[in-house]
């Protein structure tokens, strides 16, 4: 495996090809910064990917997780922490009242994961950013 490659995981759950309002903000944060980086990384022979892991109903514990390497993201920044809060969208999905994953880090928490954060995170594994 190339020592310079970096995939970010990014599992959440679906139902019906459609995902929870914080999700979907992780999601198009996520797609619009990893096409940068892999352009702006890949001239020092980096290889960053984003895969993507639809989990069930059963996994919403798991929702809305980014692993970089398999190292949950908060794991990388070691001033972040992940916690949960009620999530209304998600609530639509099950039926019932629902706490979805949260990051918390400088101070603020975060209940969709902006590019900010995951880049910080992306960049302290990587040397091209």
């Amino acid at each position: 495996m190339n020592d310079k490659r970096l995939i970010v995981e990014w599992r959440h759950i679906e139902k019906a090809g459609n995902t929870c309002v914080r999700c979907t903000d992780t999601g198009v944060a996520l797609d619009t910064l990893i096409e940068r980086l892999a352009k702006e990384c890949q001239p020092s022979g980096w290889d960053i990917r984003l895969e993507e892991t639809i989990l069930g109903m059963d996994e919403i514990d798991q929702s809305n997780l980014i692993l970089i390497n398999g190292r949950p993201l908060e794991s990388i920044l070691p001033e972040a922490s992940s916690g949960k809060s009620h999530c209304d969208s998600c609530c639509e999905f099950t039926g019932q009242p629902t706490d979805c994953r949260t990051v918390t880090f400088g101070g603020e928490t975060y209940e969709s994961l902006p590019e900010s954060l995951i880049r910080e995170a992306v960049c302290r594994l990587a040397t091209c950013c």
